[in-house]
C-alpha cells in the first residue's frame, strides 16, 4: 500500500520550534528561502516516526533518537525525544539507559544491539562495519528495520547539524560580531593535481568507486510500485544501484531523504554547486567515507575544473584550502562534522569574513549536514568496490 503523501505545514516545523526561528527574524526568512530542504526535513522526521512504520516500534525509534542526542550531545533534541518517550508509554528502565545508561544495561538484547549500532554509528562512524550490522540481524532485527534504524540515526546525526548551525546563524543575527581577519590561504600542495590525475593519500581517492550491500537489496523486478516510483524520482541509476535498492526497503523514508539531498546539493543559486561537493568531500574525509569522498573529489573537479584542493582535502583537511573561502569552508565543515555543539556565532561570522552570504553559509551548513547522514548510511550498510576498467 503507497503510503499517503506527507504533507508540509511550517506552523509545525520541529527546527524552526527547537531553534526558536519565529516568522519574522531573519534566519528564519534565510533558512525558509530553501523550503523544499525545510519541508523534506519534517518529512523525513514524520516518516521516521510515523506510529504505523513496521519493523521497530514506535518506542524503539525514540529511545534510539534519545540516546542519539544525548551522545552527540544535543541538549535541545535530548529533551524533545525524552518527552515524546514519555508520552509514548515507554518504560522507565528503557529510557534510563538511553538516557544514562550503556547499551549493555538493556535488559532485552535486541535493544542493546539496536543501541549498541546506533552508538557506533553517532561516535565512530567508521566503525560501523558488516560485522557491526549484522548482529542486529542476528539479534532479529528484519532487513526493512535495519533500514528504518540506519536511516534514523543517520538523520539524527544531519538533525542534530542542522539545529546547531541554524542556532549560531541566529544568536549572530541576534548580536553581530566585529568582522575577523580572514585565513590566510594554506601553500599550495606539491600532490599531482593535474585535472584528471589520480590522487590517493591516507586511503582515500577520486578514482570511481561502486557500492556493495551488505545485506539483501530490493529486486526491481519484484519491486511494489510505490518502491519503483521512489526509486524513479531519485535518482537517474536507482534502479541498478545496491545503495538505493537497499534504501528503498522503506519507501516513504527514502522519497525524504532524496528529497532534501537533491534539494540540498543542486538548487540553483546560492553556494556554488563546487563549493556545496567541496563541503561534503570534507566532512566525507573527517567521517572516513572513502566511496562519498571519491564521489563528490570528482563532482567538484567536474564543476571546478581543477582538483588542487582534494588533493589537500585527501592529505590534511585541517589545512586544506587554496584561497582564503576554501580554508574557512573546509574549517566549518571541519568543526560541525567532529564537533557540532561547539558551532556558535564566530563560527559563522568566519564565513561572513570570507565572503560567504547568509544564504550560502544556509547551503553549506546544508551540505555538511547532508553528509553526516550520506557517509552513514554508506559506511554503515556496505563498501566501496573499486571499477575494474
Amino acid at each position: 500500500m503507497a503510503h499517503p503523501p506527507i504533507v508540509y505545514d511550517a506552523a509545525r516545523d520541529l527546527v524552526d520550534q527547537l531553534v526558536g526561528l519565529q516568522a519574522d527574524s531573519a534566519t528564519y526568512a534565510v533558512r525558509h528561502q530553501r523550503d523544499k530542504v525545510a519541508a523534506a526535513t519534517q518529512g523525513s522526521y514524520d516518516a521516521l516516526f510515523d506510529p504505523a512504520l513496521p519493523g521497530l516500534t514506535l518506542a524503539e525509534r525514540l529511545l534510539v533518537a534519545l540516546y542519539a542526542a544525548r551522545l552527540t550531545p544535543s541538549p535541545a533534541l535530548a529533551a524533545h525525544y525524552r518527552q515524546r518517550l514519555a508520552e509514548a508509554g515507554a518504560t522507565a528502565a528503557d529510557i534510563q539507559v538511553a538516557e544514562s545508561g550503556t547499551p549493555a544495561d538493556a535488559a532485552d538484547p535486541r535493544l542493546a544491539a539496536i543501541l549498541e549500532f546506533t552508538r557506533k554509528l553517532i561516535e565512530k562512524p567508521v566503525e560501523g562495519d558488516e560485522a557491526a550490522l549484522k548482529t542486529l540481524p542476528a539479534a532479529g532485527v528484519s532487513t526493512p528495520a535495519v533500514v528504518t534504524l540506519s536511516q534514523l540515526v543517520a538523520f539524527l546525526s544531519y538533525q542534530v547539524r542542522l539545529i546547531a548551525g541554524l542556532h549560531a546563524m541566529q544568536a549572530l543575527a541576534a548580536t553581530p560580531l566585529a568582522a575577523g581577519v580572514p585565513p590566510a590561504p594554506f601553500p599550495p600542495n606539491t600532490a599531482a593535481t593535474e585535472p584528471g590525475a589520480v590522487i590517493k593519500a591516507h586511503g582515500f581517492t577520486n578514482e570511481v568507486l561502486e557500492w556493495k550491500a551488505w545485506l539483501d537489496v530490493v529486486q526491481v523486478d519484484s519491486a511494489t510500485p510505490e518502491q519503483i516510483a521512489v526509486l524513479e524520482e531519485s535518482h537517474p541509476k536507482a534502479k541498478v544501484s545496491d545503495y538505493y535498492l537497499f534504501l528503498v526497503h522503506q519507501p516513504e523514508i527514502l522519497r525524504q531523504r532524496s528529497t532534501a539531498f537533491n534539494a540540498i546539493m543542486y538548487a540553483p543559486g546560492g553556494l556554488s554547486r563546487a563549493e556545496r561537493e567541496l563541503g561534503a568531500t570534507v566532512v566525507s574525509r573527517v567521517n572516513g567515507c572513502v566511496y562519498c569522498a571519491s564521489v563528490h573529489a570528482q563532482r567538484f573537479e567536474q564543476l571546478a575544473k581543477r582538483n588542487d584542493v582534494i588533493a589537500q582535502v585527501f592529505e590534511d583537511p585541517a589545512t586544506a584550502g587554496t584561497t582564503a573561502r576554501e580554508r574557512a569552508i573546509s574549517q566549518f565543515s571541519i568543526q560541525i562534522t567532529d564537533a557540532p555543539a561547539s558551532v556558535d556565532a564566530a563560527s559563522i561570522q568566519a564565513l561572513k569574513d570570507v565572503g560567504l552570504s547568509d544564504g550560502e553559509v544556509l547551503d553549506l551548513l546544508h551540505s555538511d549536514a547532508i553528509f553526516a547522514w550520506a557517509n552513514r548510511l554508506m559506511l554503515n550498510l556496505g563498501e566501496p568496490v573499486l571499477v575494474q576498467v
